[in-house]
């Protein structure tokens, strides 16, 4: 049962949800303005900030008042500066996966489709994965790109035993929903004696991977426009790896059969995907539920929908992502940890 709350209580809950709402884009404002890596270098006033940045002054000050009341920055009274202490700062700057920053942008990015979602409520039907690009393209690349410079080689190849000896001798790897293909360029740079291929359906995701590829120097990776629901069975690939995509798919059971008809025998599908169950009473404590059902309905329920798809969603879950992949032929089907508490990986065998 939920817990019984007054009616002040519950208005403060959704004026604190308007809050979050609201300073989720003065968060995308400090990220595309630098405010957060300059503001980490120690404290500084208004005329300062202004002055290194080459800012507004005026909204420069409603923007750290805002982010003084949010607890974010630390203000002090008497010297009239501001800082961002340390141990927030590496939530907010820098190059690692902890960098919750390019988050913002993602949320963001959907706003403008919101029209089109109502109309999704009272008419049916979705919304093309074409509406949401190129902005989603580029936020899904900077929400990941941290993610697997970081932990991909480690984090998620290093939790099969044996996965890394033998892309260091050299095997076939194939990434589908590659997008902009980072996560394959930064394997291909790794593992110079294996051959890697990126499919995805974004053409325009495609293009950048291939670019990065280039500009890298990379002989060993390529990308292709693909529709991975016709996905042939050769070439066979000894890894193929999906990357939070499975779920947004129109005919997912259709791909994940494809997936391992191109498989060699010996060979290793990783699907990773959000680390929730698929009954809501399992996830009701957890504090990242509600952020990823709304994330799922606000693209993954309406991109799959629009192409006459199930709809599964992030939330999925682990239940009926399990059945699924038994249903697609797999029979030997591991879940482990992933490096992110959000994520879980599907190890998955012929």
């Amino acid at each position: 049962m939920p817990k019984d709350r007054s009616k002040e209580d519950f208005q403060f809950k959704i004026l604190s949800i308007y809050t979050g709402a609201v300073l989720t884009n003065l968060i995308q404002i400090g990220y595309e303005t630098g405010l957060f890596e300059e503001a980490a270098k120690g404290d500084f006033t208004v005329e300062e900030l202004s002055t290194r940045l080459g800012l507004s002054k005026r909204y420069l000050q409603e923007w750290l008042n805002a982010m003084a009341a949010a607890e974010i920055f630390h203000y002090n009274s008497e010297a009239k500066t501001y800082s961002l202490p340390q141990n927030r700062a590496s939530f907010l700057t820098g190059e690692k996966a902890k960098n919750l920053c390019p988050h913002s942008k993602m949320l963001n990015s959907f706003g403008k489709l919101l029209p089109k979602l109502i109309r999704c409520f009272k008419e049916g039907g979705g919304i093309p994965y074409s509406d949401f690009r190129p902005e989603f393209t580029d936020c899904m690349d900077d929400v990941w790109r941290r993610i697997f410079d970081e932990l991909l080689n480690d984090g998620f190849i290093g939790a099969v035993e044996g996965l890394k000896n033998r892309l260091k001798k050299g095997i076939n790897v194939l990434d589908i929903g590659c997008g902009t293909g980072h996560a394959t360029n930064v394997l291909a740079k790794k593992y110079p004696n294996s051959l890697f291929k990126g499919y995805d359906i974004a053409k325009d995701a495609i293009e950048k991977a291939k670019i990065e590829a280039k500009e890298m120097n990379l002989s060993n990776s390529n990308f292709e426009v693909m529709d991975v629901s016709k996905l042939p069975s050769k070439p066979k690939f000894d890894l193929i790896t999906a990357f939070d995509t499975i779920h947004d798919q129109a005919k997912p059971l259709d791909v994940l059969r494809n997936v391992k008809n191109a498989l060699r025998n010996d060979g290793i599908f990783l699907m990773i995907e959000f680390k929730f169950s698929s009954d809501l009473k399992n996830n009701l404590n957890n504090p990242l539920s509600s952020l990823y059902y709304g994330i799922s309905l606000m693209h993954c329920l309406p991109v799959s929908i629009a192409e006459g798809g199930p709809g599964l969603g992030a939330m999925w879950g682990i239940e009926k992502a399990k059945g699924m992949l038994l249903a697609a032929g797999f029979t030997n089907v591991k879940l482990l940890d992933s490096p992110r508490p959000q994520n879980c990986i599907f190890v998955c065998r012929k």
